[in-house]
């Protein structure tokens, strides 16, 4: 049987690449090269390897449970995870279609992590309850009722996706469905807000056998545009050919039903089609749906595809069309460029069944000036008359938090100079909304915390208010330059001197890092928190903050107590610019500068962008947080001996009409030798044994510094991309396209500067990379430009994997490679002999 193929226009070396990982599943294909032509030229396929101890043993660990609390606050659900998937699990049959990535067997996504165990605890104290589960059960997809008394989850088996209900006050779960999910296009249920019943996506009754795979091509693929300028980024996994076509409709066809949660009679809605997302008005009388449509698109993913937004009735008739659109629309390019169309298409959290959605009134184009950005419509059942406006905004609608009849809050944003807006607004007399905030979206310190919301009764979240009806609480996570202190406020909404000042009900203090996940009374004394130390694996508690009581709800361990006594700091450091940066210095247990002496050090890091100098100095990091690594985590090499410098600021900043990018190398090596000077001041490194690493931009990141600068001596680059000419309509928060600024692409592309990199280059990649951009092609054409200037480099080409790596037997393969590769060219090299650059 057929399930995937490589598309044709991925060159051939890839293929080639492709087929042997599929042949040798046990198998990791390295290339490695030094400045011996003969070794240069030689591929070597080996066994997965294994990471020296105590690294193993760590990732055998039991995951930590996950937490779901119901709506009214009652009962907590721990949910039991699996480890790691195998390769063996990667590598079963998957197709990649329209941007997704299918399970043909079960007609869901593939590359899924399940949970595979619940146990109920009351929020109050009692005991906890195990839930009798079918046995190799594989959860997800987990969903309180509305009323809390259920909580439904889909169970994967070999042949599709179940449905199960469990009865909260017995501990019972009941399968109400058998394996008739439809999970391709997102999450297959939701509750109707009565409890009663659900609403899910059901494979059709009638749905055949697969589409037959042709024996031979009916003609050519063939694309074709009249004039119409339409840039599209990279995007991976796409339609082909018709085939793909007709195997996207197969398995994302699904029929919207209705099904009893005591199980029963399943009832259909309509007809079925491609419904990507489906919203159940507050009052369970109409259903908003979106439903993809011919034509496809070869050039990117199902959300450029033709589509309808509706309004069906209960019945499945259509009793409202939102916005059809008729053919292929790709996103526009640049920063708050939009197209026309509704955006954010929703209920009204607090009305029974009232449409909302905003459009651009500039066009979508926001180079040319205009006052008013976004409008936001709503529409009343039954939908008969003219929509009215409800607020216009100069910014591009960035969501609303509904509250009460005359209380909701607006966001909006503006990208291009990083702007942030929140109003109040009154439904009822919209003329009387007024600006609460406006801010630097950048500004970390200044950030006001995100407003709490609560389920009412039919399960939709609204503002949760204290009494009176006019304060609201807000969550944040209290950045500061002391690092960050999560705290809880109240807010009186009014306007004048005093609006947006807050009052300050409790904060995170020393020595823990804790936030806020359920507030549990109308006065916000009491809430639940997940508090954790550097000595203190993260647990629940229940806090009163009132008369300061905190008691342990969960008693989760150190999942790895083999690093306990690692040892964490935030230090900051000036860049030449002034600019202040800052990092997390991790060292091993019980080590001491002044009597041990530096380090091998591994430096891993990732840039961003910003539009203000002093938002790119703020710290971003707790001293209080609780270090563990997982999966494939370069922290793992304190193990070994190593001092970590994790996340080393690296911003790009630009300011007023100037880009970041328009001095990214530059910034980037000042960032990197402001680090590099810090660290050997310290005492804890020396200049002759650093080495660089990062994954995806940071791996771009790591190619460019090798390429300007001798600050490291070997680099680690993770599913990156280094010729920036392969995306041409932008990457990253560059919005010009390689046309507008082709000088800048070339010079922020270490393909192009191959020659310059003179240190050892481990770079690792996925096979089967879905990220935009990071075509595994982007490795393997740095690795032969590399090859062929004679520099010292390997390649490692994980099969199966995507950008980030699932599998035991890979992850263990790569956290093996980083060490030999550090250990040979770091922890254990010569002094460097190499001209500077």
């Amino acid at each position: 049987m057929h399930f995937h193929r490589q598309p044709s226009r991925l060159l051939s070396l890839k293929n080639r690449q492709f087929r042997r990982a599929r042949l040798a599943l046990g198998a990791v294909l390295f290339m490695s090269l030094s400045s011996t032509p003969s070794f240069a030229q030689a591929p070597v396929a080996n066994g997965y390897r294994t990471p020296p101890a105590p690294i193993p043993q760590i990732l055998d660990a039991a995951p930590t449970p996950g937490l779901s609390i119901s709506p009214d606050r009652i009962t907590m659900a721990l949910l039991g995870r699996e480890s790691m998937l195998s390769i063996e699990r990667l590598a079963e049959p998957e197709l990649r279609l329209a941007g997704a990535r299918i399970n043909p067997r079960t007609t869901g996504p593939s590359r899924e992590r399940f949970s595979n165990r619940i146990t109920l605890q009351p929020v109050a104290g009692g005991p906890k309850r195990e839930v009798l589960l079918p046995t190799g059960a594989q959860l997800s997809y987990f969903d309180w009722s509305p009323d809390s008394s259920r909580l439904a989850f889909a169970n994967t088996v070999e042949n599709g996706i179940e449905l199960y209900v469990l009865d909260v006050r017995t501990a019972q779960a009941q399968r109400i469905l058998g394996a008739e999910l439809c999970a391709t296009t997102g999450t297959p249920f939701r509750w109707s807000p009565d409890s009663r019943s659900l609403i899910i996506k059901r494979i059709p009754t009638n749905r055949g056998a697969q589409p037959a795979l042709p024996k031979a091509p009916s003609g050519p693929i063939i694309q074709e545009n009249s004039g119409r300028v339409a840039p599209a980024r990279t995007y991976q996994d796409l339609l082909a050919d018709a085939y793909d076509e007709q195997l996207f409709e197969y398995y994302s066809t699904s029929q919207i039903s209705r099904v009893p949660a005591q199980g029963g009679t399943v009832e259909a809605i309509g007809e079925p089609g491609i419904y990507t997302d489906i919203s159940i008005s507050p009052n369970a009388q109409y259903l908003i749906v979106t439903r993809l449509k011919k034509p496809f698109s070869y050039l990117a993913p199902a959300s450029a595809f033709a589509y309808e937004t509706a309004v069906l009735n209960m019945r499945g008739s259509r009793v409202y069309s939102v916005h059809e659109r008729k053919e292929v629309v790709l996103s526009p390019i640049g920063r708050d460029m939009v197209t026309t169309e509704p955006r954010g298409v929703q209920w009204r959290a607090d009305a029974p069944a009232t449409l909302v959605w905003a459009v651009a009134v500039d066009a979508g184009n926001a180079k040319q000036a205009a006052p008013v950005r976004d409008r936001v419509y709503v529409l009343d059942a039954p939908f008969t008359a003219q929509p009215r406006t409800l607020i216009d905004l100069d910014q591009r609608f960035a969501g609303i938090t509904w509250g009460s009849a005359d209380k909701a809050l607006v966001q909006s944003r503006w990208s291009t100079t990083e702007r942030a807006k929140t109003y109040v607004l009154n439904p009822a007399k919209p003329s009387e909304s007024y600006l609460l905030w406006d801010r630097a979206a950048e500004d970390r310190y200044s950030n006001p915390g995100a407003p709490l919301t609560e389920a009412n009764g039919t399960g939709q979240r609204l503002l949760r208010f204290a009494p009176g009806g006019n304060a609201i609480f807000l969550s944040g996570e209290g950045a500061s330059p002391k690092g960050n202190y999560p705290f809880l406020d109240k807010l009186e909404l009014r306007k004048g001197e005093l609006a947006g000042k807050p009052e300050r009900l409790w904060q995170a203090a020393d020595p823990y890092f804790e936030t806020i996940t359920a507030l549990l009374d109308e006065n916000g004394h009491r809430f639940i928190t997940r508090r954790e130390s550097p000595i203190d694996a993260p647990n629940y508690f229940l806090r009163d903050a009132k008369v300061g009581s905190a008691r342990p709800l969960t008693e989760f361990t150190d999942p790895a107590p083999q690093l306990a006594g690692i040892q964490r700091q935030i230090i900051t450091y000036p860049r030449a610019d002034g600019v202040v940066l800052s990092a997390t210095l991790y060292t091993p247990p019980g080590y001491d500068a002044k009597r041990d002496g530096p380090l091998p050090m591994l430096m891993w890091a990732y840039p961003r962008e910003f539009r203000d100098a002093d938002a790119a100095s703020q710290i971003t990091d707790s001293p209080n947080r609780f270090s563990r690594p997982d999966g494939s985590s370069h922290l793992f090499l304190l193990t070994q001996g190593y001092a970590i410098l994790d996340g080393p600021a690296m911003p790009i900043i630009g300011v007023g009409d100037v880009e970041p990018n328009d001095t990214y190398i530059e910034q980037l090596v000042s960032s990197a030798k402001a680090a590099v000077d810090k660290v050997v001041d310290m005492g804890v490194a020396d200049r002759d044994r650093i080495g660089v690493g990062g994954h995806s931009y940071g791996a771009f990141m790591t190619a460019n510094l090798l390429a300007h600068s001798d600050l490291f001596r070997t680099g680690i680059a993770r599913s990156g991309a280094y010729n920036r000419t392969l995306t041409p309509f932008g990457f990253q928060s560059e919005s010009r396209t390689f046309w507008e600024a082709q000088n800048i692409y070339n010079q922020m592309s270490p393909f192009n500067f191959a020659q310059r990199i003179n240190e050892p280059l481990l770079l690792i990649h996925g096979v089967a990379d879905n990220n935009s951009g990071t075509f595994p092609i982007q490795s393997e054409r740095m690795y032969q430009a590399l090859q062929g200037q004679g520099a010292t480099a390997k390649l490692v080409l994980l099969p199966h994997e995507s950008h980030g790596y699932s599998a035991k037997e890979s992850i263990q393969h790569v956290l093996a490679e980083m060490i030999e590769w550090m250990d040979r060219y770091v922890k254990n090299a010569p002094p460097r002999a190499t001209a500077a650059k």
